[in-house]
């Protein structure tokens, strides 16, 4: 009797153990999935109108192209020429909320995202040059998307966007994200703010709190052009 509680309690074991490696199995092959489907999208042009909403400036709202090159070249360059290059700790893009290389794929289980039925993965770099620590994902499954995320970095603090979908959804492209900031010394790109100070809005110079640096960046794209051959030359800082 004892020798048979033994080896029921191995096969327990060894059945959890198994089901634990499925589910990371599983959440890992679905990452990988998302990750391709991204990089399948190597460079883009779309119309876009900017809506940026931080509590210590006053920025009004933004129209103009918006630029792509895989992984991490952005550029906005707003309608009467002037163009603002993010730099990579604000590249607005999804890719940039994924670690690269070897990661860890975590399965959070199932979540409800505004009525609908999501998994939430969690991804966990295994290089530690990077300067993401973890990213949150939450994937619609069945068609492949990751409408959340949620990405903590070692020196600008959690980045949180919302992504909604429309006419680009095969090529996992959004028609609207939503940025949120929480961060203590998140610095948005100089480009943004260099029109747009504060004492513009008739207030006073002020350092701004930890609690006023949070806001969020609304991003709404029309009309991409998909895997055009975009040159590198569009990206150069005195372009």
């Amino acid at each position: 009797m004892r020798l048979t509680k033994v080896l029921i309690g191995c096969l327990l074991v060894l059945l959890t153990t198994n089901t634990v490696h499925a589910q990371q199995d599983t959440a890992a092959v679905l990452f990988d999935k998302l990750r391709a489907k991204l990089n399948n999208v190597e460079d883009y042009v779309a119309d876009v109108k900017v809506k940026i909403d931080v509590s210590f400036m006053k920025v009004p709202a933004l129209t103009g192209k918006m630029f792509f090159k895989a992984p991490d070249k952005m550029k906005l360059e707003r309608n009467g020429g002037i163009s603002i290059l993010p730099k990579k700790n604000m590249s607005l893009s999804l890719n940039s909320m994924f670690p690269v290389g070897d990661v860890t794929v975590l399965d959070a289980g199932k979540k409800v995202l505004e009525g609908k039925e999501v998994r939430v993965l969690k991804v966990i770099p295994d290089n530690d040059a990077t300067d993401i620590v973890l990213t949150k994902i939450w994937v619609d499954e069945s068609r492949l998307l990751a409408l959340r995320t949620e990405t903590t970095t070692k020196d600008n603090g959690t980045v949180k966007m919302n992504l909604e979908f429309g006419d680009y959804i095969k090529q996992g492209l959004p028609d609207k994200v939503t940025v949120f900031l929480d961060v203590k010394e998140y610095k948005l790109p100089k480009g943004v703010t260099m029109d747009y100070d504060v004492s513009d809005a008739g207030q006073a110079k002020q350092p701004a709190t930890e609690k006023s640096k949070k806001g969020t960046i609304e991003i709404k794209y029309n009309n991409y052009e998909i895997n055009k051959g975009l040159s590198d030359s569009i990206f150069d800082e005195n372009d």
